[in-house]
């Protein structure tokens, strides 16, 4: 059972939820407005979501963001079966029961994405809406892995599989600060990202990738939870083709914001991200 998020009074109150064992950290502004959790991406936390946040708290939303399993420091278990999908969509929502939420519009990016996908397809009942940020369906995925670049783009996730040794160049190298600084990542963001890595988060953070092929094929079925879907053409890690599949995979109301000028990092967007975003939130209400 989870257990009630211990309120502080502030702004932005630091609480934290006790799940499968595990305590997760999370920021709650504790407002009376409608609930969106926020669910960040590799290799990032919660503070992905500074540019979103100040702009629901303004329209009196409710906003929930927690570091995700793997990333906070009191939720990093061992094994990669940790990390399966169903499990990640469990913490989902005993965050949700720990707040006294029924009912919330979720947003995920990259990997948050992909677990905004998979709470879609198994409980569609606890969502009013879903909002995913560059990570396509995961079945427009596996599509266009035979039918674009994506495997050749995916190569990384092959990477990730061997044992240790991506660990130890994640914490200890200069490659990955230099891949993410490329990939138009905010110098502030790259230097969180490198301190996760650095102080134990590495092993947590892959063992996402690790777990691919033990998630339950049930997380990737048709979505009839209202969608909006924002993908940036510029991305370096997923394709225009995968993008383009899913909508084959959504059965509910659906809106593909496609933006040519645009790569993976789609939470930096600021003011072009939370109007769509506000937009899809007022019409789909918890």
């Amino acid at each position: 059972m989870a257990a009630g998020l211990g309120r502080q009074g502030a702004v932005v109150s630091l609480l934290t939820f006790q799940h499968d064992g595990l305590s997760f950290d999370v920021d709650d502004n504790d407002a009376a407005g409608p609930p969106v959790v926020l669910l960040h991406g590799f290799p990032q936390t919660k503070s992905s979501w500074h540019e979103v946040t100040p702009a629901l708290t303004q329209f009196g939303y409710r906003v929930l963001a927690f570091d995700q399993r793997g990333y906070s420091p009191g939720a990093r278990p061992p094994r990669r079966r940790d990390y399966t999908l169903d499990k990640l969509v469990g913490d989902v929502l005993a965050l949700a029961d720990a707040a006294d939420v029924d009912r919330f519009h979720v947003v995920g990016h990259d990997w948050g994405g992909g677990v905004a996908w998979a709470l879609a397809a198994t409980h569609p009942h606890r969502l009013a809406s879903l909002t995913s940020l560059s990570t396509p369906h995961p079945r427009a995925m596996a599509g266009a892995l035979v039918s674009s670049t994506q495997l050749l783009r995916s190569w990384y996730m092959a990477a990730f599989q061997l044992p240790f040794v991506p660990e130890r160049l994640l914490a200890t190298t200069d490659r990955m600060r230099s891949a993410l600084e490329g990939s138009g990542l905010p110098a502030a963001q790259v230097d969180e990202a490198m301190e996760l890595m650095a102080s134990g988060g590495a092993r947590g953070a892959l063992n996402w990738y690790r777990a691919i092929p033990f998630s339950p094929p049930s997380m990737a079925g048709r979505v009839e939870v209202p969608t909006l879907f924002v993908f940036g053409a510029q991305d370096f890690a997923l394709t225009r083709r995968a993008a383009d599949l899913t909508q084959r995979f959504v059965t509910g109301p659906y809106r593909y914001e496609l933006w040519d000028d645009v790569g993976h990092w789609i939470p930096e967007e600021g003011d072009r991200l939370n109007a769509v975003l506000l937009e899809h939130l007022a019409a789909h209400p918890a």
